[in-house]
């Protein structure tokens, strides 16, 4: 290794996850890299919720703060990208700056992208009142008129879900027929008092910079004030790829096969936050950074104790 370039830790990845890892590890004394290439998936809200002693505090303040936190233990921040990495006996990660940096573990904290259904208007009003998450926005919506954009038969629950915040419920199928419904989708969403709107959706209708419709193919309009829209995940898992760990498939896209701790199948390989798996909030993703900077310190002590011995 040389001294510029070798760590024992490089984290890919400074959001939640990546900067809990790295707070840990900086804290254990290990030399730590975090590359961050500034592209954090709650970027477009104005605010987070549900994170104890930090709800309403916007994304970008909490990710600056955890920053300055880090900086305290003497870890280093570069803002890059890593753009090929390999094993040889430790890591080599090139970097799109052409700097390549060597570490004996390496955390992937990449996370992933949300892509939104392809409907006029609604990437413009995402994180605002076009949502995804009802424990994210829900109580900041509560009891508005809300509609939920049905792309799969997954939708159903969203929208069963979403009559905890609000009882003014329309579930446009959109993307599904209505013999994708089953029975028990029908009695539930009756008994929720869900109304079923049946057709495509054409677009948004606002005024003064505010939701105030859903526009239907056909040219109705449907006076909504909220749209719960799903997006497609798509995880940030070629690195993981390129190193081999092995991947298991879901409904919301592959994802690397971990221990508890957050080990993939490669030595030394980790992976925390939305790039272990979909459903991690910020509160989850940070928790699951700390635990893995914990075991990678516990490793590299015993690595280093028996390689001594």
């Amino acid at each position: 290794m040389t001294e510029n370039n070798g760590y024992e830790v490089v984290v890919v990845g400074a959001g939640a996850a990546g900067l809990s890892a790295a707070l840990v590890l900086g804290r254990s004394r290990r030399r730590t890299l975090v590359v961050d290439a500034g592209e954090p998936r709650n970027a477009p809200s104005a605010h987070m919720q549900g994170y104890l002693s930090r709800d309403g505090m916007s994304p970008a303040e909490f990710l600056a703060v955890g920053r300055e936190e880090i900086a305290r233990y003497g870890v280093e921040l570069v803002r890059d990208r890593v753009v090929d990495v390999a094993r040889e006996g430790d890591f080599a990660a090139v970097l799109a700056s052409g700097r390549t940096v060597r570490a004996r573990h390496l955390v992937i904290a990449t996370g992933l992208t949300d892509e939104l259904p392809p409907v006029p208007g609604l990437a413009e009003r995402f994180g605002r009142d076009v949502v995804h998450c009802p424990y994210c926005h829900g109580w900041e919506v509560r009891d508005l008129p809300t509609g939920v954009l049905a792309t799969s038969p997954l939708s159903v629950h969203q929208a069963l879900m979403v009559t905890q915040w609000s009882k003014d419920v329309r579930l446009f199928l959109h993307e599904v027929g209505e013999a994708e419904l089953t029975d028990q989708d029908l009695r539930r969403l009756a008994t929720a008092g869900v109304t079923v709107v049946p057709g495509e959706v054409a677009g948004l209708v606002t005024a003064g910079d505010r939701l105030t419709g859903v526009r239907l193919a056909d040219g109705t309009v449907h006076e909504r004030e909220v749209l719960y829209a799903a997006p497609r995940a798509v995880p940030h898992n070629d690195l993981l790829i390129r190193l081999g760990a092995e991947l298991r498939e879901t409904p919301f896209g592959s994802y690397p096969v971990i221990d508890e701790r957050g080990l993939t199948t490669v030595p030394g390989l980790w992976a925390a936050g939305n790039a272990s798996g979909f459903a991690e909030q910020v509160i989850n993703a940070a928790s699951r950074g700390y635990r893995a900077g914990a075991a990678i310190n516990g490793e590299l002590l015993m690595a280093d104790l028996d390689d001594a011995s």
